[in-house]
């Protein structure tokens, strides 16, 4: 079957033309100007986060919890993908089940990392972002899936995760918190007076067979430009687990054979042109592809006509981003500081999927989704001093997003009743556009933080080549915040928080389309889908002494009008009398828990520092509606390290401890079963050799002791019967090696 063609090469040069185009006007409206340094109130800065209060703040001085992931942590615990940022976050997992779909059924595993829960949240609940930009939204439909790993961790700087709604700041998907991924920055390349610099690294990784090499190279011209130009290849196969059966069928446990590419460049330039102004202008490109032999699509013996010989299928991820960001100081009685972002964004997913049959006629499904967004950001900040005990900072701001949202489905040999090309929903444009304000007062040991945000979105629906009456939707939602946070002296401060969330319904919720008169059986729009919305509290203490740092949360939210899609509203299945199914909003959901964190230093002894790195969480959730438990929440998980430090080496042995999932607290449909994940207990050991101080090698070995184990996300559905449950266990006994140069 013919490739559909790529796009034109006039459309993707637009935006590397409007970046010129905003480059000349940052640099021809430089103008020189005296800037008050305004004293800073807060406390040195430990650790600087933007995801919290979207400027630039100390974590410890946020009344909330976010977790940092930084390059070092990064670098040292081998950090390879969104599953292993999640590795050691309380209450945070994602979800990646094994690769055994086939053509017409089993979207899990078709995915790969499919995206973030946090706290018994997950899906288009979590809002991802890569440098304060929306990262596309993950996509389900029947038998089709695409995830939302559009990354590659190798080009980041540091990672940011929220948790608890963020709708105040950052609007729709907020629900259950945001994860924000920082791209490298020049300067942490150029330090002092250095031209220029930069980073090689190579890596390997056992349970994927995965080998990984990067550079980045970065460099000063002049007082006013820095730039920086990074890549990464990643070549791989399957994940590994602990099956043994190698059947070529659905008996097989093995992992199906698969190969994966993938490639992503970065491209910065920072201008300092001076007088307080700052422009960053960034292009960014990933393609994620992988290859499938489907070996568990085929039939067994006895054979029909319509028994599946073969099965193959690749899918490919691609998103291209170019943004501008400009800073100014302007010091005007409106505001100190103004911020302004553009952003551009193309992200093109593919699935093709063939399946050869024994007498009757061979399949092929080629499914693609799409979403191009631009989005804009303008934002003020004033500190007001009154004379008073109480120091003020107003930031605020106008937010607006435009999105193209397509979909196509062609093929060979469509189901009875259907013909191709067709669309699961129609084309369509969502639009958003928010005011936000946040006031920050601080007196004293007191911080106090409201703060609300008015969101309005439209879904227009295109009819032009959808074969259903298309509707179209609009809506509004107001989210306010209130954050509170107390030092009750230099070592220990308590926080607490009130924030509301919620999330406007897609493209695929409003229009779900699918008919098969043959079947009786058909999907309809909903024109009258309301956003789900939250309420949710937490109250949390943070200790910084001189041997520990620990921080506890606790937390309850409750969400209301749920989202479920295509659930059945009418209709037998009977001639006559189709089932219809429906996106539609359900019942009310709690979910609680909390959160313990920190770090215990022992002190030195043996000629290095020891310390302990520890992380517990534990959430329960409830459909308050039906009385049931809710089935995205995971089970208990601790963990704990002994590290070791000199100035040459590191070591640490981590264990991590996650209890079985309890019987009591899933709930399954009258007459099924659900296989639950028994509890284990799995020993990572690794090292860094600092060979020099520009030429590190981290070594590891993970799941030491080969451990068999299972995920509760990646098995969510699957029945105890099972026979090839050990195919969703977790890799065995696997090295993983890298080598990092500095110049």
């Amino acid at each position: 079957m013919a490739q559909p063609s790529d796009q034109p090469l006039q459309g993707r040069l637009r935006p590397l033309a409007w970046l010129v185009a905003c480059a000349c006007v940052a640099i021809g409206s430089a103008h020189a100007q005296d800037a008050a340094q305004l004293v800073a109130a807060a406390p040195q800065l430990k650790e600087v986060v933007i995801s919290g209060s979207r400027s630039e703040q100390d974590r410890d001085e946020l009344p909330m919890s976010i977790d940092v992931i930084n390059a070092q942590a990064i670098e040292e615990g081998q950090v390879r993908d969104i599953r292993d940022v999640a590795r050691e976050l309380p209450n945070v997992s994602v979800t990646r089940s094994p690769a055994r779909f086939s053509l017409a059924s089993g979207s899990t595993g078709r995915e790969q990392n499919a995206g973030f829960n946090i706290r018994g949240l997950d899906g288009n609940r979590v809002l991802m972002m890569v440098d304060g930009i929306r990262l596309p939204r993950s996509y389900a439909f029947s038998a089709n899936a695409f995830g939302r790993d559009y990354l590659d961790i190798g080009l980041l700087q540091r990672i940011e995760v929220v948790r608890g709604a963020t709708s105040a700041l950052y609007g729709s998907d907020g629900m259950a918190g945001l994860v924000n991924f920082i791209t490298a920055d020049p300067s942490a390349f150029l330090d002092g007076d250095k031209r220029i610099g930069g980073r090689v690294s190579l890596g390997y990784d056992g349970d994927e067979h995965g080998k990984r090499v990067g550079a980045t190279v970065a460099g000063r011209a002049g007082d006013t430009v820095q730039w920086l130009l990074g890549g990464n290849v990643t070549r791989a196969r399957e994940l590994d687990n602990m099956g043994t059966n190698d059947a070529a069928n659905a008996d097989r446990t093995k992992p199906n054979p698969q190969k994966d590419k993938s490639g992503a460049l970065l491209g910065k330039v920072v201008l300092t042109p001076g007088g307080g102004q700052r422009h960053v202008f960034t292009l960014e490109h990933v393609d994620k592809t992988s290859d499938y032999e489907l070996l568990t699509a085929r039939s067994k013996p006895p054979l029909a006509a319509t028994s599946v010989l073969g099965s193959t299928s690749f899918t490919d991820m691609q998103r291209s981003r170019a943004t501008w960001e400009g800073n100014w100081r302007v010091n005007t009685a409106f505001a100190d500081d103004v911020k302004a972002t553009l952003s551009w964004q193309d992200a093109h997913s593919r699935e093709y999927i063939t399946e050869d049959r024994n007498t009757a006629a061979d399949r092929v499904r080629d499914v693609t989704y799409d979403e191009r967004t631009w989005q804009a950001n303008l934002q003020g900040s004033k500190v007001l001093r009154n004379g008073g005990p109480w120091v003020q900072k107003i930031t605020y701001g106008l937010d607006y997003t435009a999105a193209k949202v397509e979909n196509l489905q062609t093929g060979v040999t469509p189901p009875t009743g259907e013909t191709f090309p067709l669309k699961r929903f129609p084309d369509t444009t969502e639009t958003s556009t928010a005011l936000y304000v946040q006031d920050e007062f601080v007196s004293g040991p007191w911080s106090i933080t409201p703060g609300v945000r008015f969101d309005t979105f439209r879904i227009k629906a295109d009819q032009a080549g959808f074969g259903a009456q298309a509707v179209s939707l609009s809506g509004n939602a107001t989210s306010p915040k209130f954050g509170v946070l107390y030092r009750a002296s230099e070592q220990w401060s308590v926080f607490g928080n009130y924030a509301a969330g919620f999330r406007a319904p897609n493209a695929g919720q409003v229009n779900a389309f699918f008919e098969n008169p043959v079947g009786n059986y058909r999907t309809v729009p909903n024109a009258n889908l309301k956003p789900e919305k939250s309420q949710n509290f937490e109250l949390g203490v943070r200790g910084r002494l001189e041997r520990l740092s620990i921080e506890a949360a606790a937390f309850t939210g409750r969400y209301k009008d749920f989202i479920e899609d295509l659930r059945q509203v009418s209709g037998t299945g009977a001639p006559g009398n189709p089932l219809v199914f429906q996106s539609v909003n359900i019942g009310r959901v709690k979910l609680s828990g909390f959160e313990v964190k920190g770090d215990m230093r022992w002190g030195q002894w043996a000629g290095g520092q020891w310390s302990t790195p520890f992380a517990y969480g534990q959430t329960r959730g409830h459909d308050t509606t039906i009385g049931k438990p809710v089935n995205t929440v995971d089970p208990s998980r601790l963990t704990a390290g002994l590290r070791y430090d000199t100035g040459g080496w590191m070591a640490r042995l981590d264990m991590t401890h996650a209890a079985a999932k309890k019987a009591s607290d899933v709930s399954v449909a009258t007459g099924s079963t659900q296989f639950l994940t028994p509890s284990y207990t799995v020993l990572d050991l690794a090292a860094q050799w600092r060979i020099r101080k520009d030429l590190r090698l981290n070594a590891g070995i993970y799941n030491l002791t080969d451990k068999k184990h299972w995920r509760w996300a990646d098995v969510r559905g699957l029945a105890a019967n099972a026979s090839f449950i050990d195919a969703y266990s977790q890799p065995g006994r696997a090295v993983r090696v890298s080598l990092v140069a500095d110049f």
